[in-house]
C-alpha cells in the first residue's frame, strides 16, 4: 500500500508547477473558507471588478483613460442597482406580506379541499393523518412563529451601521481595482513563486469561460423574470411581480430552482382559481417559458461554457453551496469549470500511461523488430 502511494505521489506531483498550482488553490480555498466573512467586502469588490472590467476595457479601446473609464462605469452601475432597489424592492416586499397575510385564508381552503378528498377516498388517507398534518403546518404558519421570523429580519436590519459601512467601501475598492488593475497584479505577483507557469495556463483557460458563465447567467435572469412577470400579469395571478422575481432567480440553481419555484407558483394559482382553465393556462405558459429557457436560452447564452454532466452540475451546486452559501450556488458551475480545467491541465506522465495504450505504442515496435533482424542478417 505504501509502495502504490509513493508511485501515485511520485507521478502526479513530480512536477514542481504541479505542486505550486496544488498550494495556489489549497491556499485560496482555505482563505475564502475560513476567512470569508471578514474579506466579504474585498471578495465582492474583486468579483464586481472582473464583471466591470469588461466596459472598462472597451472604454479604453475608445480612447478615455483608464480612470475616467472606471469612473463612469462605477457610476452608471450603481445608478442602475440604485434603480433596481428602490423600484423593485418596496413592490416585492409588498406582495410578501400580503402573501404572508393571505397564507390562513389559502390554508383553510386547502384544508376543505383536503377533507373532502379524505371523504370520497378514505382508502388512501386517514382523518388521523390529515389531523396530524394539519397541525404540523398550523405550528409552522402560526401567527407566533410569523412573529418570531419577524423579530430576526428585525435583528439584521439591526446591523444596518455595517451594510452603510459595506455600501461604502465595496464601491471604493471596485474604483481602485478597475483603476490601478495593472499596479494590483504586479504587487501581487509577489506574493506566488516563480514557477506558476500551470496555475498562468489554468487561468487563461478559466478567465473567459467564467466572464462568458456570469454574463449569460445575468442576462438569463433578466430574460426569464420579465417574461414571467409579463406573463403572470397578463394572467392577472396574485403577488405577479414577486413570483415573477422568484422565477428569474431560480435558474442561479440548475434542475433544481426550476422545481423548487413550481410549488409557490402552482398553489397561489390554485387558490385564487381552483381547478379551472384559467389555472391550466397559466401552468402551460410557465411550462412553455422554462421549456424554452432549457431549450433555446441557455444554449445561446451558454454556448462558450464548458460542458459539463447534469450529475456533475446537481453535484457542485450540493457541495459550494453548503460551503459558501448563496455565492457558493452563483459559482457553483464556474468552480466545477475550474476543477475540470484543473484536471485537464495536470501533467501527465508515461509511468502513469493504461496498459493498453502502452501496449498498443509497444506494438509497433515489435513489428518493426523482425524486419531490422533481417535486415542485419542480410
Amino acid at each position: 500500500m505504501f509502495t502504490f502511494l509513493a508511485r501515485w505521489y511520485k507521478e502526479r506531483f513530480s512536477d514542481p508547477q504541479a505542486v505550486t498550482l496544488m498550494f495556489i488553490l489549497l491556499g485560496l480555498a482555505l482563505l475564502i473558507y475560513f476567512a470569508g466573512g471578514l474579506l466579504a467586502p474585498l471578495l465582492v469588490a474583486l468579483i464586481l471588478a472582473f464583471l466591470l472590467e469588461w466596459p472598462v476595457a472597451q472604454m479604453q479601446k475608445c480612447g478615455l483613460n483608464r480612470t475616467m473609464g472606471a469612473s463612469l462605469v462605477l457610476v452608471l452601475f450603481i445608478g442602475v442597482s440604485l434603480l433596481i432597489f428602490f423600484g423593485l424592492i418596496p413592490s416585492l416586499w409588498r406582495q410578501g406580506v400580503g402573501l404572508i397575510t393571505d397564507l390562513p385564508g389559502m390554508l383553510d381552503k386547502g384544508l376543505q379541499l383536503a377533507q373532502s378528498l379524505v371523504n370520497q377516498y378514505p382508502q388512501f388517507i386517514s382523518s388521523e393523518q390529515l389531523d396530524t398534518m394539519v397541525a404540523e403546518l398550523k405550528k409552522l404558519l402560526d401567527t407566533q412563529h410569523l412573529f418570531d421570523i419577524g423579530k430576526q429580519l428585525l435583528g439584521y436590519s439591526a446591523s444596518l451601521l455595517v451594510w452603510m459601512v459595506y455600501a461604502i467601501l465595496v464601491p471604493l475598492l471596485v474604483f481602485f481595482f478597475l483603476k490601478d488593475k495593472d499596479e494590483l497584479l504586479r504587487g501581487s505577483k509577489r506574493f506566488f513563486p516563480s514557477n506558476r507557469g500551470l496555475a498562468r495556463q489554468v487561468w487563461f483557460e478559466m478567465d473567459q469561460q467564467i466572464f462568458n458563465y456570469i454574463r449569460g447567467k445575468v442576462i438569463e435572469i433578466i430574460i426569464i423574470g420579465v417574461a414571467s412577470y409579463v406573463f403572470f400579469a397578463l394572467m392577472g395571478l396574485r403577488y405577479s411581480a414577486l413570483l415573477g422575481v422568484l422565477t428569474g432567480l431560480s435558474v442561479l440553481i440548475p434542475y433544481v430552482g426550476a422545481t423548487l419555484v413550481t410549488l409557490p407558483i402552482a398553489l397561489v394559482a390554485f387558490f385564487q382559481w381552483g381547478v379551472s382553465p384559467q389555472f391550466g393556462y397559466l401552468m402551460l405558459g410557465y411550462g412553455i417559458i422554462q421549456a424554452l429557457d432549457g431549450n433555446v436560452l441557455v444554449p445561446i447564452l451558454f454556448s462558450d461554457a464548458v460542458d459539463l454532466h447534469p450529475v456533475v452540475i446537481i453535484a457542485a451546486v450540493l457541495i459550494f453551496g453548503g460551503l459558501w452559501g448563496v455565492l457558493g450556488v452563483f459559482f457553483a458551475i464556474p468552480l466545477a469549470s475550474l476543477v475540470k480545467a484543473v484536471i485537464n491541465a495536470w501533467p501527465k506522465h508515461q509511468d502513469s500511461m493504461p496498459e493498453e495504450e502502452a501496449t498498443e505504442q509497444a506494438l509497433p515496435e515489435q513489428s518493426e523488430q523482425p524486419e531490422q533482424q533481417a535486415q542485419n542478417r542480410a
